[in-house]
């Protein structure tokens, strides 16, 4: 995970995508539009990741301020950082709390700040 994370800061996102199993399953908790349980890989790409990354304007960091691991989970505390094609900053803060099976996340809880969310993206219905 730090080196996942380690890339991710500097903007390469393809080393934390490749970590993700095919049959994840990835929550995106609160009441946004955005929050539910997206029931594996392919979801997470054309669901959440695409409709997502198709509003910056930059490429996406996402810094890690501290891993903690045991055998099977890892808690991830972390700061993304991007601006979107509509001039707003969307600096959001991050816990994932993952479970890792041979070698690859299968299940990621995403605990953020879903008022920022409704704040600065539009809703995924709305892109693609």
């Amino acid at each position: 995970m730090e080196a996942v994370f380690a890339e991710l800061a500097n903007g390469n996102g393809q080393p934390f995508m490749d970590m993700l199993g095919d049959d994840i399953r990835w929550t995106v908790t609160g009441t946004s539009e955005w929050s539910r349980t997206y029931e594996g890989k392919q979801a997470v790409l054309d669901e959440l990741m695409r409709p997502l990354f198709s509003q910056f304007a930059e490429p996406y960091r996402n810094a890690a301020s501290r891993i903690i691991a045991d055998d099977e989970h890892a808690v991830v505390e972390c700061r993304g950082q991007v601006r979107t094609k509509s001039g707003k900053a969307y600096d959001q803060t991050y816990c994932y709390v993952c479970r890792i099976a041979g070698g690859k996340v299968r299940e990621l809880t995403e605990y953020l700040d879903t008022e920022l969310v409704s704040a600065v993206l539009e809703a995924p219905s709305q892109r693609g």
